[in-house]
């Protein structure tokens, strides 16, 4: 018989790094982190530093950077596409919803801006990418919730507009966002209240589709971290019930793993050793990305916001493995 079970690993952080906070968004490029963005006080951005956590050595440093730097904002959202980082959207100190797509070059630390007419303006979106395109799908905007689904070409420099998502997708923020199967998949998010549907999008035939799945499948819920490993999206925590005092106040968090393989639809829940010491525990809000260390994917997951409404300043790294 084969069990779902996945480890996590609390990494060690030398040096003087971002600190604690949320609504921010990091990527991965050669074995260094990005970070960018986010809050320690609930809807004040902290800073607009791009914040280096090196995977080798552990240790945090700021990176001289040249060119267009974006101004602070929360609900931001970053990918990588080869050694090019993009950033697009997010919201700043005067709660006011933004869409320039920035792109930053982790060769030549220059940060550029690329577009200010692409998606609407909008915060606590999502985004992907894979090896041509960046994806942003969703999030706050400045009438509502949004259900768009965007690309941007990175070799030709034009956003793509794909066809509206179907009315049963609901406008929301926070959900999850995965390349997987040559398809792009919305998972969950929150349309007023937690949602627990499942949608993929096939860019080769320009068509949406709900999908029905099985399994253990997760409660639902928002602002989670996800990746896509092979066929599986791998799922962590999020908010399962929403504070009454909305971002200022702590929902009900979830700590717990899940997958859903793309061919058969079939939720499963890891066991990742929630008893021990290196488990991060119930959050949301988090910075994650997909990660490539010691011969094996997994999942980063840095800092976020707590049970208790403190930001958080750990990081965690997942890795799935398959034991019989």
């Amino acid at each position: 018989m084969v069990s779902a079970k996945g480890k996590w690993i609390k990494l060690e952080q030398k040096g003087s790094g971002p600190g604690a906070r949320s609504s921010h968004a990091i990527a991965i490029v050669s074995q260094k982190v990005y970070a960018f963005g986010g809050e320690f006080a609930p809807r004040v951005p902290v800073d607009n530093n791009l914040h280096v956590f090196d995977l080798q050595t552990l240790t945090w440093s700021v990176a001289d950077v040249t060119g267009d730097l974006p101004p602070p904002r929360v609900g931001v959202t970053m990918a990588a596409v080869g050694n090019t980082i993009y950033v697009f959207g997010g919201r700043d100190g005067a709660h006011k919803e933004l869409n320039e797509l920035y792109s930053f070059d982790t060769c030549t630390s220059k940060w550029t801006l690329l577009s200010t007419a692409g998606p609407s303006h909008r915060s606590y979106h999502s985004m992907t990418a894979d090896d041509r395109h960046v994806y942003v799908f969703g999030g706050c905007g400045v009438s509502g919730r949004l259900n768009d689904l965007w690309a941007f070409d990175v070799v030709d420099q034009k956003w793509i507009q794909y066809p509206p998502a179907r009315e049963n997708c609901k406008g929301r923020g926070g959900p999850g966002l995965v390349v997987a199967q040559e398809k792009i998949w919305v998972v969950y998010g929150f349309a007023g209240e937690e949602v627990d549907d499942v949608h993929c999008f096939d860019p080769a035939h320009g068509q949406w589709a709900q999908v029905d799945t099985s399994g253990e499948k997760p409660t639902a819920r928002s602002v989670f971290s996800t990746v896509g490993i092979g066929k599986n999206i791998i799922v962590f925590g999020g908010e399962v019930d929403p504070s009454d005092l909305g971002h200022l106040g702590a929902g009900k968090f979830s700590g717990e793993v899940y997958s859903l393989e793309t061919e058969t639809m079939a939720w499963t829940r890891w066991d990742d050793g929630p008893e021990l010491d290196d488990h991060p525990g119930p959050r949301g809000w988090c910075a994650f990305s997909g990660v490539f260390k010691d011969g094996k994917q997994g999942l980063l997951v840095y800092g976020g916001n707590s049970p208790t409404n403190d930001r958080l300043e750990d990081i965690y790294l997942f890795t799935p493995c398959l034991e019989i």
